[in-house]
């Protein structure tokens, strides 16, 4: 297990706003009664970057944002399970480039949208139990990761709906996965993380033949030969609880626990040994009130700010890339008290939404500067 080295003191940010950008609320939605677990904007076509979807008990909307703060509904998805909540959902797309939206929750269900023509492209049936996220390969988006309380993470095929790869074993999570991703740039690489207080670095390198078998595949998706990753090539133990929410930057993780922070770290692998290793704390990002699981921070598309709500209700923007940690903003409004679940920066992150436990969709924009 990866341990923190001596006198190498992580850079604390400071909670004074530096006024680098104002915000203000333009618009807020109330969509129903049920809490709102996830919100996601569209960076996977760019035809979309303004249109985001959200899940909230056995609904999946769409939406697109538009000049004026305007919120616009575009599609709705309805599960044929009522009892069916969602948790988590991301934007894929078919070979041909058909925009997916990929969601899960507590049936441990997949289902693959087809938001061209709003109906069911695919159902994937393999997590033991509910899914926590969902992710996409950027770089190849019909790749999707979920991650599960059943303790593994497995890897998809949205175009052939075969599951390629199952990260789960001897070396796998001991507890509820609760958060994944891909690299950036390393196709190979992803980080998990969850209730057994690790994150995990896994690599799919040896197993790649399998990923592109997956796309050429033409018998039953269930005669695939579905491999099993058994070992990660790194742990860390950086947090000394549930881990609910990494990101990679770089080659350097980001990641939150239940203790009101946001962590960015560096793994630093032994090439000899594989899963063990040191771990570099480069920067905390305070998050004020952010005691609670379940609560997941998001990037603009290029990585230079993360926005992060908190169980009062208010977002902390960060930059991401400066050293020490600059607090952008801070945004509070009166009638925001719910917790937030997630937010969802804008390609430029000059808009950022929250989803909320009371149902709610909040929107805020940039206020241009003369």
């Amino acid at each position: 297990m990866a341990k923190i080295a001596l006198g190498c003191e992580p850079v604390v940010g400071l909670l004074t706003p530096s006024k680098k950008r104002e915000y203000r609320v333009t618009n807020r939605l109330l969509e129903g009664k049920r809490p709102l677990y996830a919100v996601v904007f569209n960076f996977v076509d760019s035809r979309y970057f303004n249109v985001f979807a959200t899940v909230g008990g056995n609904r999946v909307t769409v939406y697109q944002c538009l000049e004026g703060g305007v919120i616009a509904v575009l599609q709705s998805y309805i599960d044929e399970d009522k009892d069916e909540s969602f948790y988590t959902l991301s934007w894929a797309c078919n070979i041909d480039g058909t925009p997916f939206l990929v969601a899960g929750g507590i049936n441990g269900i997949i289902r693959v949208i087809d938001a061209g023509n709003e109906k069911i492209h695919k159902s994937f049936v393999g997590h033991g139990d509910s899914i926590n996220e969902i992710r996409t390969q950027a770089l190849k988006p019909s790749l999707v990761v979920s991650a599960s309380k059943d303790e593994s993470v497995r890897l998809w095929n949205v175009h052939t709906g075969i599951c390629i790869l199952v990260f789960a074993g001897a070396g796998g999570h001991r507890n509820e996965v609760l958060s994944v991703d891909f690299h950036p740039s390393d196709m190979y690489r992803i980080a998990s993380c969850g209730m057994d207080n690790t994150v995990k670095i896994w690599s799919m390198k040896e197993f790649w033949t399998y990923v592109e078998k997956s796309f050429t595949w033409t018998d039953l998706p269930s005669k695939f030969p579905t491999k099993y990753v058994q070992f990660p090539i790194f742990i860390a133990s950086v947090h000394s609880n549930y881990v609910d929410c990494n990101r990679w930057l770089g080659d350097f993780i980001l990641s939150k626990s239940v203790d009101n922070e946001i962590v960015l770290w560096e793994p630093k692998m032994k090439e000899q040994s594989p899963g063990e290793g040191s771990v570099d704390i480069l920067q905390k990002y305070p998050v004020p009130e952010c005691d609670i699981w379940f609560i997941k921070f998001s990037c603009d598309f290029h990585y230079k700010s993360a926005a992060i709500g908190n169980r009062e209700g208010k977002i902390f923007v960060w930059e991401l890339q400066s050293s020490p940690p600059v607090l952008i903003a801070r945004l509070s409004h009166v009638q925001s008290k719910s917790p937030i679940r997630q937010t969802a920066m804008s390609f430029d992150g000059s808009t950022i939404l929250s989803c909320c436990e009371d149902g709610t969709i909040w929107r805020w924009d940039v206020v241009a500067t003369s």
